[in-house]
């Protein structure tokens, strides 16, 4: 993939290679993640150069952290850009206030599972962010999907060795042809009941604005008492 020689990259530059790419990759970067995981777990079964729980470890950091720098990048910058330029392509303001609705419901899947799919690996932090998913919730999900993704391709390369190939493909394909099943199936419900939805996201987001308003106004409140004794 991209013509570089993955098992010459973690050879020179060991386990760390290997988190620094999936730090990049998570933040929003077409990068080879996933296939310099497994080569590196490869690595580690074969030559015994590095050890498969740092490949993990620097792994796990990678997708963590970049995870939350590409949240950071979509909070930022994602807003005035759909703000701007989303009506250009349908994606008026009402459509935008449901996508943030939708992503409050299930944002926590889209984060878990997107971490096994190449497209959303790649995307879910920013589109994350620029939802105005709340980070707390942000930061679990994302923290057990960048683990459980992790451990699971890079000790499953390790003990499998170079069967994992055969495996992957197939997994990976299951996994896409389950979750594009699932898109269609949202498209089509979300267009037969936009209107509905959109006045429900109304509702639900004045209420969770109300209560992140409620909660800020409550810590400001606090401080003049403790300032005063």
């Amino acid at each position: 993939m991209f013509g570089v020689d993955l098992a010459g990259l973690i050879q020179q530059h060991g386990f760390w290679i290997v988190g620094t790419v999936i730090f990049f990759e998570s933040m929003g970067l077409p990068l080879p993640g996933e296939s310099l995981l497994i080569a590196a777990a490869l690595y580690a079964a074969t030559t015994g150069e590095i050890t498969i729980e740092h490949v993990v470890l620097a792994s796990a950091l990678g997708a963590v952290l970049g995870d939350n720098v590409g949240y950071l990048i979509g909070r930022q910058i994602g807003p005035p850009v759909l703000a701007r330029y989303g009506p250009r392509v349908g994606l008026t303001l009402d459509r935008q206030k449901l996508g943030r609705f939708l992503f409050l419901r299930h944002g926590g899947k889209v984060v878990f599972f997107g971490r096994f799919i190449a497209f959303l690996r790649t995307f879910a932090a920013l589109l994350a962010g620029a939802n105005h998913m709340p980070w707390q919730r942000f930061l679990i999900w994302n923290a057990l999907g960048g683990i459980f993704w992790t451990c699971l391709y890079g000790f499953g390369a390790f003990l499998l060795g170079n069967q994992v190939h055969r495996l992957v493909g197939p997994f990976g394909i299951a996994i896409g042809v389950v979750a594009l099943c699932v898109v269609i199936a949202s498209v089509i419900f979300v267009r037969r009941h936009e209107a509905r939805l959109i006045a429900e996201a109304e509702v639900a987001m004045a209420a969770h604005e109300a209560t992140a308003a409620n909660k800020s106004g409550g810590r400001q409140s606090i401080r003049p008492t403790q300032t005063e004794s």
